[in-house]
């Protein structure tokens, strides 16, 4: 006969999920919010949301516009290397910059952290980056979510999701209406493949049997890891500026689709960019890619940003003043094209001696 024994007790901690250490990781995070503090925001983290008073920034009639996003497969590059400490940078930039190129001010930011099984030196490593991404960006860390959910994920393993919320004075936003021919394209430089296209890049690593940890083949001076993990640069210093000065007609920021595909969402109907890669360098972390990969110009155009983050459409009176702005303001900027007559869309073209090619070339996109 069976011996009569009492229920196995139950707890949260034994079926795998750590109340404590939730808990322990929003004090350890509470100085990373305070420190992205602006004016309209409150720097409390642990109430069930966040607030932020418009006016107590300076709006008077303000049009909310809101983004999100994720880093993308990047983070598997992060984890896999233990580089942990900038995917948070890459989280915000990818929000903010949405933001800006609709003439919004980035004020505020949440994150969402989900995991297997919490491991707060990591997660406070990733929230360090969230707080310096918007410390870049100038909007404040009100508030987020941290998941742990055993079984969801592999030991190790977490996903990253972003929230942010900007504002622009009724009537101030850039919707690409101004947009016509004979408007100036210039592109300002990114900090590599930013965050978008690593299935890609993983898939060549893997295949190329890449060693993360030693020197790049392009650059003996860096790792090949570290040109990898590189984070998205945050143009919102230096654009914003220039947004609210009226200077900047439309803005688009170079994410997956590259500049064939994402440049096209900012012109209106019978404008059509045409871009010339001959007007920058290409640089070394993409000509590696490409020859690694055996990828023709036209694919890197619709697949990564090519050395360019953020394309400006801006009348050409005010190209040059525009350029040596952001030129002062850290920004290393191109005149990459020009926007003619015709349908709505995008041509990305180069010469014979342009990214590898065999003869000149180009790529067409209509949206």
């Amino acid at each position: 006969m069976a011996e009569n024994r009492p229920p196995r007790a139950y707890t949260y901690q034994s079926a795998g999920v750590s109340i404590d250490a939730g808990n322990a990781l929003v004090k350890a995070i509470g100085p990373l919010a305070k420190s992205t503090a602006r004016p309209g925001a409150t720097s409390e983290l642990g109430g069930f949301g966040g607030f932020f008073d418009p006016r107590a920034a300076g709006y008077v009639d303000p049009i909310l516009v809101a983004a999100n996003d994720g880093v993308g497969t990047k983070l598997k590059l992060a984890i896999d290397h233990d580089r942990h400490d900038t995917v948070g940078i890459d989280l915000v930039a990818m929000c903010v910059n949405d933001l800006i190129v609709q003439g919004a001010e980035p004020l505020f930011f949440l994150d969402y952290f989900a995991t297997g099984k919490l491991e707060n030196g990591i997660a406070e490593r990733v929230i360090a980056g969230i707080a310096d991404g918007c410390r870049q960006a100038g909007c404040a860390l009100i508030g987020g979510e941290t998941a742990e959910m055993p079984g969801m994920y592999a030991a190790g393993d977490y996903d990253l999701a972003g929230f942010c919320v900007g504002a622009v004075e009724r009537g101030e936003q850039l919707a690409g209406d101004k947009v016509a021919p004979g408007h100036v394209l210039l592109g300002l430089a990114s900090t590599g493949v930013h965050s978008n296209g690593y299935s890609l890049v993983r898939r060549l690593a893997e295949d190329r049997e890449w060693r993360m940890d030693r020197p790049a083949l392009f650059d003996p001076d860096v790792r090949l890891i570290d040109t990898l993990i590189a984070p998205t640069r945050i143009y919102v210093a230096s654009l914003l500026p220039l947004v609210r000065a009226g200077k900047i007609d439309a803005l688009a920021h170079i994410t997956g689709g590259g500049l064939l595909e994402n440049i096209p969402r900012v012109l209106p109907d019978g404008a059509h960019a045409v871009v010339d890669v001959d007007a920058w360098e290409q640089p070394r972390l993409m000509a590696f890619l490409q020859a690694q990969g055996a990828m023709e110009p036209a694919e890197m155009a619709r697949t990564f940003n090519c050395g360019i983050g953020m394309v400006l459409a801006v009348t050409p009176d005010l190209a040059r003043e525009v350029a040596a702005d952001l030129e002062a303001n850290g920004e290393t900027v191109y005149r990459i094209g020009e926007v003619i007559d015709g349908p709505r869309g995008c041509t990305v073209r180069g010469s014979a001696d342009a990214w590898s090619a065999r003869e000149a070339w180009e790529a067409r996109h209509l949206a």
